[in-house]
């Protein structure tokens, strides 16, 4: 099964190559459309000699060879003037008609300048409408022309003449059909761009997510292992004379960390080796680790009073109820604060404060250092990774100092709907 991470890398290629395709297409259409209007300039010129051969048996070069040959030259500027192209053929038929100088039909020899000029959708061109009232017009014209004095008998008029806007209506029908699908293609190409865009979009936010997610993991595995352990180690150091037993049970204590820190390790390399619908990754992406939670606090409390930090613990409600996803905040959230109290903070005492009910899980702790519980000028790595655990389910966090004498102050409120232990 392929990887989030590598999914994550192949959305941006998706949209380049969405990019890549329209582009392609956009460079070949201009040559396209050069052959298909030579193609319909011969057409039309072949197709109007054709029949005047076969009407009149012969071809006559002095009035429908130039009229084809002015109806085919005419279509090669189609594409950039529809509608002077259909008006120019029109007025040609007309006139040779007119002046009996050909017998072609009304409206058939511009039939590819009505189609072209019907399917003609740029902005502010309602090609249809135009195309459709320049065949009416014509029709009318035809029609009086050719039921005038010593014109054909009215029937054989209105049968000719049905034909031509039968035809006339045809091709409008089918270039109305045309530009539809040509509408409809060009949507489908926006819908399908936007979609590699946002695909690219969510890739990248993903991507910011999940070195976020790592980068809160290792920072608070890492920081709150070395802490402790380098605390038990000079412990050690200290009694390792005249109280070799305390020394062997801080180097117990730092071996102990170092076992946990190294499952905690293990447990991020799964989740980042798992597909995104392993079991054990919580909303947004942080991973769910069973041995790391709300109940375990009280561990990491003992720990920390190993390390000559006097902590009281505090707890109200049902904690192994908890949420794996809020558990594993809580006690990140604990871990962090306690960890930034030994390392930053010169205290001698903390308080942790965990309530569970009402729909949410509140948890406080305190401290009576004489300096803020976070590195200076960092503004943390770690305050910064327990904010954005806390507003990834919803929450509401804060640290600061703590009413008006020394001290600090890390808050965090979660929200757990339905959870009423």
């Amino acid at each position: 099964m392929e990887q989030p991470a590598v999914r994550a890398a192949a959305a941006p290629r998706a949209a380049r190559r969405a990019d890549d395709s329209r582009t392609a297409r956009r460079a070949e259409a201009p040559r396209t459309a050069r052959i298909v209007d030579g193609l319909l300039a011969v057409g039309t010129v072949a197709a109007v000699l054709t029949v005047t051969v076969r009407l009149d048996g012969r071809l006559d070069a002095a009035g429908t060879l130039p009229l084809a040959v002015w109806l085919g030259a005419l279509l090669l500027a189609r594409r950039r003037w529809p509608l002077t192209v259909l008006l120019l053929g029109v007025q040609a038929v007309v006139v040779f008609r007119t002046a009996g100088l050909t017998d072609v039909g009304w409206v058939w020899p511009v039939s590819a300048a009505y189609a072209t000029l019907a399917a003609d959708d740029r902005p502010g061109r309602p090609g249809l409408p135009w195309a459709a009232g320049v065949g009416l017009a014509e029709l009318a014209f035809a029609g009086a022309w050719e039921t005038g004095p010593g014109g054909a008998a009215p029937r054989e008029v209105l049968g000719s003449l049905g034909a031509e806007a039968l035809w006339l209506a045809v091709l409008l029908a089918a270039a109305t059909a045309y530009r539809n699908r040509l509408r409809w293609r060009a949507e489908l190409d926006e819908r399908l761009l936007h979609a590699a865009r946002e695909r690219d979009l969510e890739a990248g936010r993903r991507i910011a997510e999940a070195r976020l997610d790592i980068a809160r993991e290792l920072h608070d595995v890492v920081g709150h292992t070395l802490t402790v352990v380098g605390l038990q180690l000079r412990v050690a150091a200290e009694a390792l004379d005249d109280s070799p037993e305390e020394a062997r049970s801080a180097l117990a204590t730092a071996q102990q960390v170092r076992t946990e820190a190294l499952r905690d390790l293990r447990s991020l390399v799964h989740v980042l080796r798992a597909p995104d619908s392993a079991p054990d990754r919580a909303p947004g992406g942080a991973p769910q680790d069973p041995a790391a939670g709300v109940p375990e606090i009280a561990a990491l409390v003992d720990r920390m009073r190993s390390a000559e930090l006097d902590v009281r613990l505090e707890t109200a409600g049902d904690l192994a109820a908890v949420p794996a996803p809020v558990s594993l905040a809580v006690h990140r959230i604990v871990q962090e604060a306690l960890t930034n109290t030994v390392r930053h903070a010169r205290a001698s005492r903390a308080g942790v404060d965990v309530r569970c009910g009402g729909g949410r899980v509140e948890v406080r702790v305190t401290d009576d250092g004489r300096a803020p519980a976070q590195p200076p000028g960092a503004a943390g790595h770690g305050v910064r990774g327990m904010d954005e655990r806390v507003r990834a389910l919803g929450g509401d966090f804060s640290a600061g100092p703590h009413g008006e004498g020394d001290g600090w102050l890390v808050r965090a409120v979660i929200p757990v709907p339905g959870f009423h232990p």
